[in-house]
């Protein structure tokens, strides 16, 4: 009877695996690359570790992100884990070269959201979900700059200000 019953909903739910859930919506998405087993970097390709790191270097003073980097070097050079090939990451051969960006490339991307949304509102001042959303994205930016500031990654004196915040991502 319902004993049974409570036996099979049970099952079914240890069936599937628990994902952590987004922070400010109700998705729990599953959807993610797999990287291959083999670590090292693979036969076909033919590009050195100098030439990625030179190649990298070169994006960075065009003012691109470590992630714009991967992707450019993913499409157009064949480069599907650069760890892989210079046994190192993209921002730790930017740190290398002093090319390293000021703010950690997460917490600038919230800041110019927030940035975006608050030019949005200035134009329409109505809007009061897209000031519900600047709350979360702002406690997301506060959130991870607590994060930063623990990693010391961030100066211990560093605040977001929203009145400021237009300089930090122009």
């Amino acid at each position: 009877g319902s004993f049974e019953r409570a036996d099979a909903r049970t099952v079914r739910s240890v069936a599937r695996t628990a994902t952590m859930g987004r922070m400010h919506t109700p998705g729990k998405g599953m959807s993610g690359s797999a990287l291959p087993y083999k670590r090292s970097s693979p036969s076909w390709l033919k590009i050195t570790s100098a030439e990625v790191g030179d190649i990298i270097a070169k994006l960075a003073k065009k003012g691109m992100t470590p992630s714009q980097i991967g992707v450019l070097l993913r499409d157009n050079h064949g480069v599907a884990q650069v760890n892989s090939v210079t046994n190192s990451k993209i921002l730790r051969i930017l740190k290398g070269q002093g090319l390293a960006p000021t703010l950690p490339e997460d917490l600038y991307c919230l800041i110019k959201k927030a940035v975006s949304v608050r030019k949005h509102m200035e134009r329409n001042r109505r809007d009061m979900d897209s000031k519900f959303r600047l709350i979360l994205i702002e406690s997301r930016i506060h959130r991870l700059a607590r994060y930063y500031k623990l990693a010391k990654k961030l100066a211990p004196n560093w605040k977001y200000d929203s009145a400021t915040a237009s300089t930090l991502v122009a």
